[in-house]
């Protein structure tokens, strides 16, 4: 049976971590799962300092980004109500008032929302929202990594299609549809 890529959804599970979240010294992690019923791509980094709403947006927009082509259909989930509903809620709002919110304030992280906003308009997206901490492997996945990549582990990227290859190896076979993204990590020595 041959897969029929253009009509194939990409599942992508995004979390984000931050630990002393608000302070000076806080450290981020995001963390992404990306699954085409073939392949599966796991993508983590970390910024500091940050917060925790910027690594949820990192997840998303490091996800979108490992999408070799465009107008793919992609359903994401995940369990911030901020990127959520941001994405299906706000986000045309914020545009119309020129970024700005509904009582007047400048969009918070107004420069990670217009990087999501282009990235959106590429792809047929369906937003899901999952409790977190509630159980779901995936979910689960993505949130342990993003944790791990907080604490500056595991943030180096992988690739698993069949078995585990180098780091950044390319996909290969007709799910061949994820694309490595350029290492923007820091990793701790």
């Amino acid at each position: 049976m041959t897969t029929n890529i253009n009509t194939t959804i990409i599942t992508i599970y995004v979390d984000g971590s931050c630990r002393n979240n608000g302070s000076d010294f806080a450290q981020g992690g995001w963390a992404a799962v990306l699954e085409n019923g073939q392949d599966q791509l796991r993508i983590s980094g970390s910024e500091q300092p940050t917060t925790n709403n910027r690594m949820e947006l990192m997840a998303l927009i490091e996800g979108l980004k490992a999408i070799r082509r465009e107008n793919a259909h992609v359903r994401v989930f995940t369990d911030s109500k901020y990127v959520q509903k941001g994405c299906t809620e706000w986000l045309e709002g914020w545009k119309r008032n020129g970024w700005k919110r509904s009582d007047g304030k400048p969009v918070l992280n107004v420069d990670l929302w217009q990087e999501l906003d282009a990235l959106i308009q590429k792809h047929t997206i369906e937003f899901c929202w999952v409790k977190g901490h509630n159980g779901h492997p995936m979910n689960e996945l993505a949130d342990r990594m993003a944790t791990a990549a907080s604490h500056g582990r595991g943030v180096r990227v992988r690739t698993y299609a069949g078995n585990t290859g180098p780091v950044k190896q390319r996909l290969s076979g007709p799910g061949n549809v994820f694309t490595p993204p350029v290492a923007r990590e820091k990793v701790s020595a």
